[in-house]
């Protein structure tokens, strides 16, 4: 989908912004604490229904109001139109709805709008811990496998009850063959979604990074979280002592990683951080670039202080790239400068932000 209009209230320093965006490439510029980054926030609750830099959704709610809002106007590649709306309260309350219809689950508005975010903190994926790698995927795997969804409730589910068991301290011979053949059950299957989507995106993320960082040889390896080739049932069968004393699940999908090698290298131990923010960039295009491939659908680029490590060469190389699959961008820099590079682009406006109002030029 493209965003045709946007609206936001009383969000952060954004008092009452109102405005109509191109659908290949937006620039917003202004200085700190302008309002650029509170901008794309906003847009990003409404393809993930919460902040990239908050956990309190009353952090960017405005002094003394009880709620924000966020409003669009959209459209995607079968013209289908939509109006969506998103209201979050102080309480923690939300309201969502498109074309007027309320909306129970944020998931549901997040399908809607699929939106890929590129900061500088984006190489957390690479040097943090499994799960923000295992967050990557899944973000690709919910917009691209209708069952994913329910495959990972699911999993989570017994996840949970399993460790509760264990925690407790004692878990009889029948409920251990229970639970373990629920979890070997759901755990599988969502490891073969998870191993099916790498394989099928590998590809992307090889030729982009041969493009970008050339000077490297990438390998890319998915780990399921239990020993290779043996069956998850197994697995938990003989670990359940351990597990037991521990008192959580040692293996399954939920110690599943994504391994990246640069030259033979854990990549993040031999890649500069510049060339690390390269690598994420590979990886988020090629998210994009598979589901235009599978669903013929496009993403929202929100790409956040672009010119932190990252040479004007890099930059263009990954917004051409960007734009060449077909998705909507909305890029923030401190001055004009910065996005000089971006000069020879037709399609696209600059907007400056000044004291949380943004105007067109």
């Amino acid at each position: 989908m493209k965003l045709e209009r946007i609206q936001v209230q009383q969000f952060r320093n954004l008092q009452d912004v109102s405005l109509n965006p191109t659908a290949g490439l937006n620039v917003i510029y202004g200085a700190n604490g302008s309002g650029k980054s509170s901008f794309l926030e906003a847009i990003h609750y409404l393809g993930f229904g919460r902040s990239f830099r908050s956990a309190k959704h009353q952090n960017v709610i405005q002094h003394l109001q009880d709620s924000f809002t966020v409003f669009c106007k959209a459209k995607d590649e079968k013209e289908y139109e939509a109006s969506i709306g998103y209201q979050r309260f102080r309480n923690g309350d939300f309201l969502a709805r498109v074309n007027g219809e309320a909306l129970s689950r944020s998931s549901d508005l997040v399908r809607l709008l699929p939106v890929q975010l590129f900061t500088p903190s984006s190489t957390d994926v690479i040097y943090g811990a499994p799960s923000l790698r295992r967050k990557f995927l899944d973000w690709g795997l919910f917009h691209v496998e209708q069952s994913f969804l329910s495959v990972a409730g699911r999993f989570q589910q017994v996840l949970s009850q399993r460790n509760a068991l264990l925690r407790g301290g004692g878990i009889h011979s029948q409920e251990a063959t229970f639970w373990n053949a629920a979890f070997a059950d759901c755990g599988e299957h969502l490891d073969r979604l998870r191993t099916d989507y790498v394989e099928a995106l590998k590809p992307n993320i090889l030729t982009n990074l041969s493009y970008f960082l050339p000077e490297f040889s990438f390998e890319i390896s998915y780990h399921s979280g239990w020993e290779r080739g043996k069956p998850l049932a197994e697995v938990l069968k003989q670990n359940l002592q351990k597990d037991i004393k521990f008192g959580y699940s040692s293996s399954g999908p939920h110690k599943a990683d994504l391994r990246i090698k640069a030259d033979g290298i854990i990549a993040q131990e031999v890649l500069s951080r510049g060339q690390v923010r390269m690598l994420m960039a590979a990886l988020l295009l090629s998210q994009s670039q598979y589901l235009l491939q599978q669903k013929g659908r496009s993403c929202i680029f929100l790409l956040d202080d672009i010119g932190a490590e990252l040479d004007s060469g890099k930059r263009e190389a990954f917004v051409k790239a960007l734009l060449d699959s077909s998705a909507q961008i909305f890029v923030t820099a401190v001055e004009k400068q910065q996005v000089a590079f971006l000069e020879g682009y037709t399609d696209k406006k600059m907007f400056h932000v000044e004291h949380g109002q943004v105007k067109e030029e």
